[in-house]
C-alpha cells in the first residue's frame, strides 16, 4: 500500500511538472527550452506508473486519477500560489476515496 502511494505521488509529480512546462511555455511565456525538461518529466511519469503492482493497466491508471487531482490542488497551492477553497478540497477528498475504492476494493479470486 505505502509503495503503491510513493509511486503514485512521484507519478502525480512528474506529470504535473512535465504539463506545467507547457503551460509556462505556452500561457506565461517562457522559453521553448522548458518544455525540455518537461518532457523528461513526462517520460519518468510513464515510467513510474510501470512500477504499480495491478493485474491490469486501466485499474492502476483509474486509481491513479484520484492521487493526481488531489496532487494537482496541492501543486496549485504550493507552486501557483493560489489556496484550494473547500469545494476543491471536498472534490479532492471524494476523488481519493474513489481511488481507495478501487485499489482495495474486494475482488473475487
Amino acid at each position: 500500500m505505502a509503495a503503491h502511494l510513493g509511486i503514485y505521488l512521484g507519478a502525480a509529480l512528474a506529470e504535473i511538472a512535465g504539463c506545467f512546462s507547457v503551460w509556462a511555455w505556452l500561457k506565461l511565456g517562457r522559453s521553448p527550452l522548458w518544455v525540455v525538461p518537461g518532457l523528461i518529466s513526462l517520460c519518468i511519469f510513464a515510467w513510474l506508473l510501470t512500477l504499480v503492482q495491478s493485474e491490469f493497466a486501466g485499474r492502476a491508471y483509474a486509481a491513479y486519477g484520484g492521487v493526481y487531482i488531489a496532487s494537482s490542488l496541492g501543486w496549485m497551492w504550493a507552486f501557483e500560489g493560489m489556496r484550494p477553497d473547500r469545494w476543491d478540497l471536498i472534490g479532492g477528498v471524494i476523488c481519493l476515496g474513489g481511488a481507495a475504492v478501487i485499489l482495495f476494493g474486494p475482488r473475487a479470486a
